[in-house]
């Protein structure tokens, strides 16, 4: 379970991978770069699209097209072309805040969290958009992370990476929440701070912590199962890939080293390549 360059292209903030099933590639971006990179899950065709403010996560529409979350709105992206059209606006009248993790849901929807620019306490919140409408689902959040979903879609977890506890909520039918969050795993005892997460084939929950350079599968009761160490203190998201979607892929961070980690880690902010020996979910289609 050694983890290897997937793609060298440095991030200073790498993070919302995404495997688009059809195309059999990945996407992810560099936040604070405002650019969306993909790459051919051979590791062949690479593109960098710069998007001129921050993005942070996405979801497929379709074979040519993805609904990517922005600093101020959710856009239907042409990957050909390059031509975006917002969908809905995302705190557009507040320029203290942006967007952060996010993934789509069983049922069409896309779930993603908003946080200060400064990672200011309690600025940002968690939505969902559904059928053209976005909604509020939490606030009082300072970086939202960890969004993912149990395999039959009738729970979610999530995290405020400040809290140091990935969160667990029930869903109905349609894919809203049908009760209170509770704590799925308290990291504070460990010092870890939960980063972005994926939940593969058997229900087990793979989340990236930030400073701590490894990612670690949780069982759907909440134990703790495996880590695997990578090679960079920051990384941020993992998600399955691959025909058979047993690769995995995790983006990380260059954000806060300063030269001498740097140094201890070079390859910070690139995207890696492992094989977790677990199988994943094809990520579900954003319905507009």
């Amino acid at each position: 379970m050694t983890a290897v360059p997937f793609d060298s292209r440095a991030c200073t903030l790498g993070e919302g991978p995404l495997w688009h099933p059809e195309r059999q590639a990945l996407f992810w971006f560099d936040i604070t770069g405002g650019r969306l990179l993909s790459r051919a899950g051979n590791g062949g065709d690479e593109s960098d699209w710069h998007w001129g403010e921050a993005v942070s996560a996405a979801g497929w529409v379709d074979h040519d097209s993805l609904l990517v979350a922005s600093e101020i709105g959710l856009y239907r992206f042409d990957i050909a072309s390059g031509a975006r059209e917002r969908i809905v606006a995302l705190e557009a009248d507040n320029p203290a805040t942006r967007s952060n993790d996010g993934r789509a849901d069983p049922m069409g929807g896309f779930w993603i969290g908003t946080m200060g620019k400064r990672a200011e306490p309690g600025a940002g919140a968690i939505y969902r958009y559904y059928r053209g409408a976005l909604e509020r689902l939490h606030e009082a959040i300072t970086i939202p992370n960890a969004i993912c979903f149990a395999p039959d879609g009738r729970r979610a977890y999530f995290a405020d990476t400040v809290t140091g506890r990935i969160m667990t909520q029930p869903l109905d039918a349609e894919g809203w929440p049908a009760g209170a969050p509770e704590v799925f795993v308290d990291l504070r005892p460990e010092g870890l701070h939960p980063d972005g997460a994926v939940v593969d084939a058997m229900g087990g929950l793979w989340n990236a912590q930030w400073g701590a350079g490894r990612l670690a599968r949780y069982r759907p009761d909440g134990r703790f199962d495996c880590a695997i160490a990578l090679p960079a203190p920051h990384v941020t998201c993992p998600a399955f890939g691959g025909a058979d979607l047993r690769q995995m892929f995790v983006t990380s961070a260059r954000e806060g080293l300063d030269a001498e980690a740097l140094a201890r880690a070079p390859l910070s902010g690139q995207t890696f390549g492992l094989m977790p020996g677990a199988r994943g979910l094809r990520e579900p289609r954003v319905q507009l």
